[in-house]
């Protein structure tokens, strides 16, 4: 057996790689959760030198993660995430952090739809996170003048005193932040990219998010059972545009786990008026948060009823529906239009803008 290390373990990265995750795309084998646990640890105390991290970081990325190792780093990360719990209970989205560069980002004004309709949102983001780097929800709030460089507990307060709260990655997860420069220059995704969407910085007890394949929707859902941090009572997840918290057009999948019950769904988005395809929600790939931040607004005040303006109501109908403030989609969709028809989201919006 290997010597033990005082402050983490038997388990350097090194190790790992050698007789665990690194041997090869047929040979690799999933680490116990104590394994990966110590890994992270490692990592974010910056131990383990930059070749043998990027080496690790691919080993994981080829053999795939399962919930169990997922847990267990997102459990370490819980350990340095700086908690600002509103009075209130939000629906967590943690939308792709790599962000958006071909299509409108619509759940900022979805959010703020939902919350005008008497359910709270929470959303998360940082500064252009690798490998994308591009546009995410900071960005459009940026574009309409909503303070977003706040401490966790101003995040709270704002979920507290308008119904939405932005919270700022490098300042509620000043951890993950940290590892930046190394992501970047992996120049692939890692499991990072993963975890960092589920931090739950309000403490959530419903999370809402997206997947490309139905079969991750299920390993995030076991992700949280097997978390000993999380403790969520529910979580939607849909297929999204560009990974995002968005939902596709379209025939799609919607996900829901409700207390340990585990069930999937089946829509036609045409149903619920979104009746177009993927590219009738693009904008100008040189201003994506510019474009929407403009289409954010002008749905919100009732100026456009278009194509936008429908994506936005069945997006903020799956936020109430998440947190069961609606028995149903449909339930949902309607008090999403009727919000934004009275002027309520309208108004949270310019609260957002005066906190």
């Amino acid at each position: 057996m290997a010597a033990v290390d005082s402050e983490f373990g038997e388990w350097p990265l090194k190790r790992l790689m050698t007789e665990v995750v690194g041997t090869g795309t047929k040979s690799a084998e999933d680490m116990t959760r104590a394994q990966a646990m110590e890994a992270m640890r490692r990592i974010l105390a910056d131990e383990p030198d930059h070749t043998t991290l990027g080496a690790f970081w691919l080993a994981n990325r080829w053999k795939h993660n399962n919930a169990e190792e997922l847990a267990a780093y997102t459990d370490v990360m819980a350990e340095h995430v700086q908690y600002a719990e509103p009075k209130v209970d939000p629906v967590d989205c943690g939308a792709n952090y790599d962000g958006k560069g071909k299509t409108a980002i619509l759940g900022v004004a979805a959010g703020v739809t939902a919350a005008a309709a008497g359910t709270p949102v929470v959303v998360h983001s940082g500064d252009r996170v690798p490998t994308q780097k591009q546009d995410a929800y900071k960005h459009v709030l940026d574009e309409l003048g909503v303070r977003t460089e706040l401490e966790p507990d101003e995040s709270a307060n704002m979920v507290d005193d308008t119904g939405f709260g932005f919270y700022y990655q490098p300042n509620f997860n000043p951890a993950i932040h940290a590892l930046w420069e190394r992501r970047d220059n992996m120049g692939v995704r890692t499991f990072v990219n993963t975890i960092e969407t589920i931090a739950n910085p309000a403490n959530a007890s419903v999370h809402l998010g997206s997947f490309y394949h139905l079969a991750f929707a299920k390993k995030m859902v076991n992700t949280f059972e097997e978390s000993h941090h999380h403790d969520l009572r529910r979580v939607v997840m849909f297929q999204g545009m560009e990974g995002y918290d968005d939902i596709r057009p379209g025939y799609t999948k919607v996900a829901e786990w409700t207390n340990g019950e585990f069930d999937d769904f089946e829509i036609e988005t045409a149903e619920y008026g979104m009746d177009f395809e993927y590219d009738d929600l693009g904008v100008d790939e040189d201003d994506v948060a510019g474009d929407s931040a403009t289409i954010t607004e002008e749905v919100l005040s009732g100026a456009r009823e278009d194509r936008f303006a429908d994506a936005v109501a069945l997006n903020a109908a799956l936020r109430i529906y998440a947190r069961e403030d609606a028995d149903s989609i449909d339930e949902g969709l309607e008090m999403a239009r009727e919000a934004i028809d009275s002027g309520a989201a309208a108004e949270v919006l310019e609260d957002l803008r005066a906190f």
